[in-house]
């Protein structure tokens, strides 16, 4: 029986039932994200690969996801004054640079022999801010090292549909940067480069179809953006970064066991 629209109300109400799952880990990783400055693509990602997504396709959706979630995020986080705009120019240029590359690489070559590599390096940046937080008073001051990390994050970012927050956010903090200044301006920024790689993908792979769990990310994501900028304004540095290394740590660990376990 379909209703008045054409529309066959079981099948609506299977679908519905089939995204909210989704919308569920959207919104919890997008509170991680909007509140810790990553987290959102690793998890959109690994959970779409775990589905069957081709890599490249994968993280071509997870970005199209992180231009909507971004966008409400970045303006979240400038309405409570969050954002680093000096610094923000900076990340946003290079970051567009490193992810147009590193999208294209990732639709030419198999990009995940490299990836335990990355992840171990981020295991070890997640411990340090541990350490740093919990025995170190966070001392403030101006980041040096911002083009080529914004490079590099780009870069990493396309090419394992998350990367950006753990590479800049991480290496921001360990620079001395205000964590909530930085969390912010990263969050920011991912806006644009999320653009950016999402054209680069869509070039190269054509348009494809948003799937339930796509949808499902898409509106929890959306929902829980601006909670996450409200959050960030209001923990504490150290707790911040304690939380931060958390994270780094555990999904870092995560992600190399499941890459080894592929190799």
């Amino acid at each position: 029986m379909f209703d008045a629209l054409g529309v066959d109300p079981a099948a609506a109400q299977t679908m519905l039932w089939d995204i909210l799952p989704f919308v569920a880990v959207g919104f919890a990783a997008q509170m991680v994200d909007g509140a810790l400055g990553m987290a959102f693509g690793v998890i959109a990602n690994t959970m779409l690969l775990a589905l069957g997504v081709p890599p490249a396709v994968a993280s071509g959706q997870v970005h199209v996801i992180k231009v909507f979630t971004g966008g409400m995020s970045g303006a979240s986080h400038a309405l409570h004054k969050n954002v680093d705009w000096k610094l923000f120019t900076r990340l946003t240029i290079s970051g567009v640079i490193g992810g147009v590359l590193g999208a294209y690489v990732l639709t030419q070559i198999d990009a995940e022999v490299a990836k335990p590599f990355v992840l171990g390096y981020l295991t070890l940046i997640g411990l340090f801010l541990l350490w740093r937080a919990w025995d170190h008073v966070h001392i403030e001051r101006h980041a040096t090292i911002i083009e080529p990390l914004g490079v590099v994050g780009g870069f990493l970012d396309a090419g394992g549909g998350g990367g950006w927050g753990p590479v800049v956010t991480s290496n921001l903090l360990i620079q001395g940067h205000n964590p909530r200044m930085t969390v912010g301006t990263v969050n920011t920024s991912e806006f644009i480069i999320a653009i950016a790689i999402s054209i680069t993908f869509l070039v190269s792979l054509g348009w494809e179809d948003f799937s339930a769990a796509v949808i499902g990310l898409l509106v929890g994501g959306v929902l829980a953006a601006p909670l996450g900028a409200w959050l960030t304004k209001r923990i504490p540095a150290r707790p911040l970064m304690l939380l931060v290394g958390v994270v780094l740590t555990v999904t870092s660990l995560f992600g190399i066991a499941k890459a080894l376990a592929l190799i």
